[in-house]
């Protein structure tokens, strides 16, 4: 590989060139920050191990200085830039170093084939990625501008039609990794893609047909003629297009994030002009055109243009930029929005990634307008999804649709959790929380970017693709839909992105700069510019109890610190400087420490992993084993449910603790099966689910005999450990006699069975060690 090079270093703006040598670009960055610069790898040839190793770096400070980050007034909580984070040593790093091999091997030319054949330039000699992201079988033919086509002249079928997303997605990504590193490499292949977009844009206009331009705006910008747009509008379906707006949406995104992330200018002068064309084409349109067209099943699958469009008006000062706000708005799947925010549950059957991207969309247009209905309808649409249609891990969906409200085990398939859904569901949960500080949300981000997302990625190198999964199904002897590492595919495109991010959601702040929320306990260290605090968070979780967070250099003034106590949580503790704290620690809620503080000071989060047992909201006997926030799966190749006892290895905590080991990594043996995290990337056949199968009323080893009797779909035993923790044992046979005279009222029990469930609850020693 040839590295694409830097020139024209200002500490305010970066413009990309080429030329340089490697010698050269490493003096001009030592020259610019001289403490910061690197060596590069020795070479760059002979395969993954060249890319391991980072070239020269731009300090953290250096790359802040080239961002324009912009939120809106709204949002009383905003996040910190990806620079400001830096993550240690943890479980999520393995996947962020992976990824990183990746975008420092890959081929700028790769990803600007698609558009360069499109628009008539040379590809010099690349191919495009593959999968989805392919020439098509009628590439050249599929120029056609709105005037050249006629519906059902497109007779090739839908393959090739959505090229030019995934590259879209590699722009975000590798503008969300240079943010992170800070690697010159990153940065100037950001710059090499915008720099080939603009070439690819500036010969589309310039395109004829009949005397006049081809397309209708000068704007326009894709890897396919203008002529999906307009076969939209007449309700072509998916088969004859694919998605195109989809496709924009990724592209407008990428140069969105090549001009937040890497200062690249010419990004959004590309961004504006997309937007000026988008707004022609919509603003032609009747409302009924455009309900239509955003109910079509995939066809009008838009991605998150509305949100887009809104980031896009927040950043431009075009004088005529009122016309993305419009445009945004023109995005608005109207019976969608209103049932949401009536709260009436329409989503059965419904794409779930083809309107959870719009939910964003919809919480920055009610932060600039004021307008609450469509901040209702996305608190409305989360609470449909999350937990009642969400998976122990935190994906939704089966087939990529939803089934009934509140139904979990019952729509367990063969193809469960579309990765791109949970990836938007993330945005969507976090977004929230910037209007309300409802911790459920974050626990969400952390069930699902821990498990999902991390586990998405599989546990292996790659120079050619994200190796991320697309589905990440939950059925008996699933195993993770990683293929060819999903090359070219939407959850290949999502999957660039999501693992050079995973400090986003750590820490977020208050807008006026005096509140500090601490979210996930993951090694790393927060730099707040704004108010000088330099924090420190050194931690194992989730494979360790405790974090400790140090002031390495202090606030200007005072500090409200708050610590999330996830909801699933018991026995949490915090303590200052050594010291309890003093403060609220109750489950669901946020710690909250308010102080002045001195550099070293230190808090001390200690929060109880235990091995517990969630139910399907549908159904109590089929369950999911949990560590803490993770998700442990059985390794096995059954394509039956496990049916597994668990009764007698409750301890009075209602956790399993009895007749079970722990080995590093995460990895539990319970009687025959061993249970591994779902976050480890390993692509072996497992079940996330089992069926939980007490045949006999048995108590930590204890058996009464008694078969265990069942009422309105709960046995007795689970009638008797839903009341757990239990403080003592006496609360314990408290709780066994009440339920056990429940069921010989209900005539489902015999007095002298309740009394042998008695003597063995008695004699079980449920207080003991293991």
């Amino acid at each position: 590989m040839t590295p694409e090079t830097e020139t024209g270093i200002s500490r305010r703006n970066v413009v990309v060139g080429g030329g340089v040598a490697l010698a050269g670009m490493a003096a001009a960055v030592a020259l610019l920050d001289p403490t910061q610069a690197r060596a590069a790898a020795s070479t760059v040839s002979g395969g993954v191990s060249a890319f391991r190793a980072a070239g020269p770096v731009r300090s953290a400070q250096v790359v802040l200085a080239g961002q324009t980050l912009v939120y809106p007034d709204a949002w009383t909580v905003r996040p910190f830039p990806l620079t400001s984070v830096t993550l240690g040593q943890s479980v999520f790093t393995r996947a962020l170093d992976q990824h990183l091999v990746l975008y420092r091997a890959y081929s700028v030319d790769k990803i600007l084939a698609v558009f360069r054949r499109n628009a008539g330039l040379s590809t010099n000699g690349a191919t495009p990625p593959g999968g989805w992201e392919e020439y098509g079988p009628n590439p050249d033919a599929q120029r056609w501008g709105p005037r050249e086509y006629v519906r059902g002249q497109n007779t090739a079928g839908a393959g090739g039609c959505l090229r030019g997303h995934y590259g879209g997605h590699f722009l975000s990504g590798i503008s969300m990794a240079y943010a992170s590193t800070g690697e010159l490499a990153l940065l100037n292949k950001v710059n090499a893609i915008v720099d080939g977009l603009e070439e690819c844009r500036a010969a589309l206009a310039a395109q004829q047909f009949e005397g006049a331009p081809r397309y209708s705006h000068p704007g326009f910008l894709s890897a396919y003629g203008e002529w999906q747009f307009s076969a939209l509008e007449e309700f072509a379906p998916y088969g004859e297009i694919w998605a195109p707006y989809y496709t924009l949406h990724k592209i407008l995104a990428g140069l969105l994030d090549a001009h937040a992330l890497a200062g690249n200018a010419k990004a959004l002068q590309l961004a504006e002009g997309i937007g000026h064309w988008v707004f022609s084409r919509l603003s032609k349109c009747t409302p009924a055109q455009l309900a239509r067209m955003w109910g079509s099943y995939i066809a009008g699958e838009y991605g998150g243009m509305n949100e887009v469009l809104i980031e896009l008006y927040w950043r431009s000062a075009d004088p005529q930029k009122s016309e993305f706000l419009d445009a945004a708005k023109l995005f608005t799947l109207h019976t969608l929005v209103d049932a949401c925010a009536a709260g009436t549950d329409t989503l059965n059957g419904k794409h779930a990634n083809q309107h959870i991207p719009q939910f964003p969309g919809y919480v920055k247009l009610a932060a600039e307008t004021g307008d609450d209905h469509f901040l209702d309808a996305a608190k409305g649409f989360y609470d449909m999804v999350v937990p009642g249609r969400a998976y122990a891990h935190g994906g939704t969906g089966e087939g990529e649709l939803w089934g009934p409200a509140n139904t979990v085990a019952g729509d367990i398939g063969p193809r469960n959790a579309e990765s791109c859904a949970a990836y938007n569901m993330l945005k969507v949960a976090s977004y929230l929380f910037f209007n309300e500080q409802n911790p459920k949300y974050m626990d969400y981000f952390e069930r699902t970017v821990l498990n999902h997302i991390l586990g998405g990625r599989r546990n292996q190198e790659s120079t050619s693709g994200p190796e991320n999964l697309y589905m990440f199904p939950v059925q008996p002897g699933a195993r993770k839909e990683y293929g060819n590492g999903n090359i070219g595919t939407c959850c290949g495109g999502t999957g660039l992105e999501s693992h050079v991010k995973y400090q986003e959601g750590i820490y977020f702040r208050s807008a006026d700069q005096t509140e500090l929320y601490v979210n996930l306990y993951i090694a790393s260290t927060l730099t707040w510019e704004e108010n000088g605090l330099v924090l420190e968070q050194m931690s194992s979780y989730p494979e360790a109890e405790t974090s400790t967070l140090t002031v390495k250099t202090a606030p200007t003034g005072p500090l409200k610190v708050h610590l999330r106590i996830p909801s699933w949580s018991r026995g949490a503790t915090v303590e200052v400087n050594g010291a309890h704290a003093g403060v609220d620690v109750e489950p669901g809620t946020y710690a909250t420490i308010d102080r002045a503080w001195a550099a070293g000071d230190t808090i001390t989060l200690r929060i109880p992993l235990t091995v517990r047992v969630e139910s399907a909201v549908d159904r109590a006997d089929i369950q999911a084993l949990m560590y803490g926030p993770v998700v442990l799966t059985a390794t096995s190749a059954s394509t039956s449910y496990l049916k597994v006892s668990l009764a007698d290895r409750l301890d009075l905590g209602g956790d399993v603790s009895r007749g079970i080991s722990k080995t590093p990594a995460n990895v539990f043996a319970i009687g025959s099966l061993s249970y591994e995290p779902a976050y480890n990337g390993r692509d072996v056949a497992y079940h996330m689910y089992f069926q939980r199968n007490e045949p006999t009323v048995t108590f930590a080893g204890q058996s009464s005999g008694v078969a265990n009797p069942k009422r309105s779909g709960k046995t007795l035993l689970d009638e008797v450990w839903a009341r757990a923790p239990f403080a003592d044992r006496s609360a314990f046979l408290d709780a066994v006699g009440e339920v056990s005279s429940e069921y010989v009222a209900a005539g489902l029990l015999t007095s002298r069975n309740r009394q042998k469930i008695l003597l063995a609850a008695g004699r079980a020693p449920i207080d003991s060690a293991n």
